[in-house]
């Protein structure tokens, strides 16, 4: 098992005029950037303190070299638990580390390459908007080691349906980017050349729109799954009162009725 003093997150920051976008690169290729107890520790941290930084647009997630976004959790840890209590807290950095994407305030996208299986996957699957190469491979092979796939595996069905995700879970096979993409667990699929370039077309519509009101609508998101739908619409008009707490709204509808009015005059 690598080293706990060793860097396994590498975190690269791209200012740009619209705002900071991030890199998070998980960086333990010879693994397959497996998620060990320590990797997850430093993980789960990178996020937290990414969640403050109040000029953030938008993280990108993804693993080092060409083999995968993220193999799974790493099985000699696995192997070696010790008990019930070993496995759960185990388990739950495993949570933390989907949790801390999940609550970053702005989106996260998985850009996904290679292997991309169990833990994996339940860190992509915690992302708000995925890409995967053509070449990508994905699954949770859980219950072919002896365990379920558990914790963040359960926003498996509200992507991809009951039955697709019974289809996923129980027989623990691995499936391409193009079923990935046909059971709408990816939004994207493209040749691995031009998977940089796709994530870079998403990074510029999310900089195209008012920072204020991407960060609400994520969080808006988050709360619609957590309830049922006369209390997610009545959370929807709250949002939208309290972003005319903010400058925002009045001066980016005023840009565009100033635009709109400057093409009026030309024609």
């Amino acid at each position: 098992m690598p080293s706990s003093s060793r860097k396994q997150i590498d975190v690269r920051l791209d200012d740009r005029p619209a705002g900071r976008i991030v890199t998070v690169i998980i960086d333990d290729p010879a693994r397959l950037n497996a998620m060990n107890g320590a990797l997850m520790d430093e993980f789960a941290q990178v996020f937290s303190d990414l969640g403050a930084d109040t000029q953030l647009r938008a993280v990108v997630l993804t693993g080092a070299g060409e083999r995968a976004f993220v193999g799974g959790a790493d099985i000699d840890e696995m192997a070696a638990l010790s008990g019930p209590d070993a496995a759960r807290a185990f388990i739950t950095r495993v949570h933390l580390c989907c949790e801390a994407v999940r609550a970053l305030p702005v989106p996260v996208i998985a850009r996904i390459q290679g292997y991309c299986f169990g833990a994996g996957l339940e860190l992509a699957a915690a992302c708000d908007l995925r890409v995967a190469a053509e070449g990508a491979q994905l699954g949770m092979p859980e219950v072919r080691l002896g365990i379920p796939s558990v914790v963040e595996a359960a926003l498996l069905p509200g992507l991809v349906g009951w039955g697709r995700a019974r289809e996923i879970l129980l027989l623990g096979e691995t499936f391409s980017a193009a079923k990935a993409l046909e059971w709408r667990l990816v939004e994207a699929v493209v040749p691995a050349g031009d998977l940089d370039a796709a994530v870079e077309t998403w990074l510029g519509q999310l900089l195209a729109c008012a920072p204020g009101a991407v960060r609400r609508q994520k969080a808006l998101i988050r709360a619609w799954e957590d309830l049922p739908l006369k209390a997610a619409i009545a959370a929807g008009v709250d949002a939208f009162a309290a972003s005319f707490e903010t400058s925002e709204p009045a001066a980016v509808m005023g840009e565009f009725l100033a635009a709109r009015a400057a093409r009026k005059m030309a024609r």
